[in-house]
């Protein structure tokens, strides 16, 4: 329609010319006001088709953004640990946010103006061509001088742009860190530190940022250098025309359209440019994008899975794992153990011995590098992730609270638990009589992460809520260690009586939560240095031996 419009104005200016230039030439009234109407409706048209367009690029690209973002997310779900460990999360928090938004905005602009401006272009040369071909060539000249120039300051632009969003990961990781320890920072006064880490982060998103700009700022002025000196070429060479100075004579209402088709055709160039431009800056957001999607989890699923776990029953057998293929040094080498159902195991060795590393390996939350991580008779890869995991319970170092009350908390462990089997595991767990004390109960709100309650509670509502999945494993990792002595062995008391056929395998830093259990298993630089009875091991293990009498010399005198 906006191709038609100028073609219809010459038809109009032709007419007028001839009033001006014949003695008693009439004007054709009809044809003008079919010409004017005519004009009256493309534009009309173009409105509507125009704001359709508008309309329906933006449903698409929210749509493309949606799926974009599902589709990462579902896959971050799929990841193992190991799978985690290569990204950091304020890297995946921006690639799923900032990243789909860039990519989201180049989309849009992409489908609106990658079929417009061709259009425009191609029909704007024809209808050039049609009306005075020997015009055609300084449009197509001055075309090529403007893609260049684009295509010149585009490809510069892209590396900064690609640097500008590696910054915008370390931005987001220092707000995040702030934010998450908002209450150390607070009392460790260390707010200037803080301050002075977020004003280098955003230095250095401004730096690239403003590097990426000036080289487009530049393109404008190019730009319209280009047009401006197409409009003055094509009024000195149709004037001409015009007086019959060069070639033939052309009609100065001709000219009118030329000009408008230059404009339009030089415009078809900058539209072109403009979506190059938001594909540029959305290059390495793509990239990035694509890396979490294309990221396979580490822990394959089995074609034909187990979905039934026997019983309790964990056996190593030759197990040998690092956390990257090229670490110099396994964490831990050459595991041998067994541990029967229902048996109470400790593990206890000092920091970096491999106690978490080893216990992950169970519920499969990491693979082993060499030999085998049997449950129940079988080899852990042997079964359905989800059911492997419903049947071996862990509860972590740090303990995980969601936004929500206690109820909905718990019934991560089983989401369809009664209110009944809620308070018989927080019995278990020694929770009962806080979470009564708290106003509204399992209805009170704990906040962001389990704010507003203390870390030994925090740990009492991890533990009730492993235990609500009714497991055939448990695996406590230091997870009582906010607890005092006397709630610790209450927990474990409750363990015992009430989950006998549970098999239960408690890290911990302090002997006395793991000397009343029926073996400990003591780690050294990530192999076992000796497996007994607590009396057994104060006689044959000096590692054992050293850290009993370390920790109980007081209690002893």
């Amino acid at each position: 329609m906006e191709i038609l419009i100028p073609w219809l104005t010459t038809f109009i200016i032709q007419e007028l010319t001839n009033l001006s230039q014949i003695e008693n030439y009439q004007v054709d009234v009809n044809k003008i006001i079919i010409c004017s109407s005519s004009m009256v409706v493309c534009a009309l048209f173009a409105l509507f088709c125009g704001i359709m367009g508008a309309r329906y690029a933006s449903v698409a690209s929210c749509g493309f953004a949606r799926n974009l973002r599902e589709d990462m997310y579902l896959n971050m779900q799929s990841f193992s640990f190991a799978n985690i460990d290569r990204y950091s999360t304020a890297s995946l928090i921006t690639r799923i946010t900032t990243d789909v938004t860039n990519v989201q905005n180049a989309y849009q602009m992409c489908i609106r103006m990658l079929v417009r401006a061709p259009v425009m272009f191609i029909a704007a040369i024809i209808m050039t061509s049609v009306l005075e071909p020997r015009m055609t060539a300084i449009f197509v000249l001055a075309s090529i001088i403007l893609g260049v120039i684009i295509f010149i300051c585009l490809f510069k632009v892209v590396p900064h742009f690609k640097m500008m969003f590696k910054k915008y990961d370390k931005l987001n990781s220092v707000v995040q860190e702030d934010l998450t320890a908002i209450r150390v920072v607070k009392s460790y006064v260390r707010e200037d530190r803080e301050i002075f880490k977020m004003q280098n982060a955003t230095a250095e998103v401004y730096k690239y940022s403003v590097k990426a700009e000036k080289i487009l700022t530049f393109m404008t002025p190019c730009v319209n250098l280009v047009m401006s000196a197409t409009i003055v070429v094509i009024l000195l060479i149709g004037s001409n025309m015009v007086t019959g100075n060069i070639g033939g004579a052309v009609k100065p209402e001709n000219i009118q359209a030329l000009i408008f088709y230059a404009m339009q055709i030089l415009n078809g160039v900058i539209m072109v440019a403009m979506c190059l431009n938001f594909i540029s800056l959305s290059k390495g957001s793509m990239d990035r994008i694509c890396e979490v999607l294309s990221e396979k989890t580490t822990l394959p699923e089995p074609q034909n899975p187990v979905k039934e776990i026997s019983d309790g029953t964990v056996e190593f057998e030759n197990v040998s794992f690092s956390y990257s293929d090229k670490a110099e040094k396994s964490v831990l080498k050459n595991i041998n153990l067994k541990i029967f159902s229902g048996e109470t195991v400790g593990i206890i060795g000092a920091t970096g011995s491999g106690k978490t590393s080893l216990v992950s390996l169970i519920p499969r939350l990491y693979d082993a590098s060499e030999g085998e991580v049997k449950v129940g008779g079988r080899n852990v890869k042997e079964y359905d992730l989800e059911t492997l995991r419903n049947k071996v319970a862990m509860v972590l170092q740090k303990n995980v609270l969601f936004t929500g009350t206690v109820a909905e908390n718990l019934r991560w462990g089983d989401e369809h638990a009664t209110e009944e089997e809620m308070r018989f595991a927080a019995r278990q767990a020694c929770a009962e009589e806080f979470i009564d004390a708290l106003p509204n109960g399992y209805g009170y709100d704990l906040g962001q992460g389990g704010v507003n309650v203390s870390g030994g509670q925090k740990q009492r509502l991890c533990i009730a809520r492993a235990m609500l999945k009714k497991p055939h494993v448990i695996i406590f990792d230091d997870s009582t260690s906010a607890v005092d002595t006397k709630t610790d062995s209450s927990i474990r008391e409750a363990l015992k009586k009430y989950a006998p056929q549970t098999t239960k395998i408690i890290i911990a830093q302090r002997i006395a939560s793991v000397m009343e259990a029926d073996r400990i298993i003591v780690l050294d630089e990530g192999g076992v240095s000796g497996i007994g009875s607590h009396e057994e091991l104060l006689e044959t293990n000096s590692i054992y031996r050293d850290v009993y009498l370390s920790q109980m010399k007081g209690d002893e005198e």
